[in-house]
């Protein structure tokens, strides 16, 4: 439970990952049951919650654990860290949480809370720093419940010491011990190297259907969104006389074509800046279109794993018949 619940809680909040944990335990109880799991489920179960490389990992981690532990996580922190997609911060929250092990789990919450408390000025996204962190931590962490203590780290940056906005330095309870508190410059840290700026695409995305059914497609098994559904879409903003000879180009007989709202969806180094349109055909003929499946509306939702990165446009999937005769 706690490899489960830390590996969806990276970039992802609490309240927003509470119905996803339930249901993923309720379909996978135990590390014997993801490591079989088919992928086309457990993809469908991480649906929503995105990065799905993690679930993936995840996964081999669990047939790594299968072969050589005997289905059990390890309790040893270096060899949780062996495991694949398992790193420092995860290793020491399974380690100290699961396992009693005096270790620390260092997130970007934890990060915060000590580079105020000492007033570091390093820049937190160095890895040396980040070790350097660590063995401060070390040096502290009570031997009898490291697990709280990391524990209490995480939801004191995650509620107090806060990433967005002032500080609540006045609920703290390390506020008199606080360097940066101290010499008022709370909000001066932590510091962080400036991002490489996003990568901007257009792209288009088309909602093709007939009265029943849906055209979707299979991603590539390698890149952003490997192997997943998704809508058809293609690069750059095209004009509806464009969509209509793409269309036609695998023999669909296209009816009626409406745009849809544009969009746009954030992903770590791209976003995507999207147009759409939906576009009713006569009949969707399988034997024609070469870069597509069709299937039942009703089962892009049950079994078909498509990324928010397509919500605006999925949304439109679900509307009954008659709005779009």
């Amino acid at each position: 439970m706690t490899w489960v619940s830390e590996i969806m809680l990276q970039q992802t909040r609490v309240e927003a990952v509470k119905p996803y944990f339930y249901r993923f335990l309720q379909e996978l109880p135990d590390v014997a049951h993801l490591a079989v799991c088919p992928e086309e489920k457990l993809l469908k179960l991480w649906e929503g919650l995105g990065y799905y490389n993690r679930v993936r990992n995840m996964q081999k981690a669990a047939r790594e654990v299968m072969e050589q532990y005997g289905g059990k996580l390890p309790a040893d922190y270096d060899q949780l860290k062996g495991l694949t997609g398992i790193g420092n911060y995860t290793a020491g929250a399974i380690a100290s949480i699961a396992y009693g092990i005096p270790v620390p789990a260092v997130d970007g919450n934890v990060l915060r809370v000590i580079s105020r408390v000492t007033k570091s000025y390093e820049d937190i996204m160095k890895q040396s720093v980040r070790k350097k962190m660590e063995q401060q931590l070390l040096a502290v962490m009570p031997k009898d419940c490291p697990g709280d203590y990391n524990q209490a780290l995480m939801e004191l940056g995650a509620v107090v010491c806060v990433p967005n906005g002032m500080a609540k330095c006045g609920e703290c309870p390390l506020g008199e011990l606080c360097l940066a508190r101290k010499d008022d410059c709370v909000m001066e840290l932590p510091v962080k190297a400036a991002k490489k700026p996003r990568k901007i695409e257009e792209r288009t995305v088309l909602v093709i259907q007939d009265g029943e059914r849906v055209a979707i497609r299979k991603r590539a098994g390698k890149g952003l969104l490997a192997g997943l559904y998704e809508l058809p879409n293609q690069e750059g903003h095209m004009t509806e006389r464009e969509v209509l000879e793409y269309v036609k180009e695998r023999h669909l007989d296209a009816v009626r074509i409406e745009p849809l709202a544009p969009a746009k969806h954030i992903f770590s180094h791209v976003e995507w800046r999207m147009i759409g349109y939906r576009v009713r055909v006569a009949a969707l003929e399988e034997q024609f279109a070469r870069d597509m499946i069709f299937v039942d509306k009703k089962e892009t939702k049950q079994k078909y794993a498509i990324p928010s990165a397509f919500d605006a446009y999925s949304g439109v999937i679900k509307e009954e018949k008659s709005e779009i005769t």
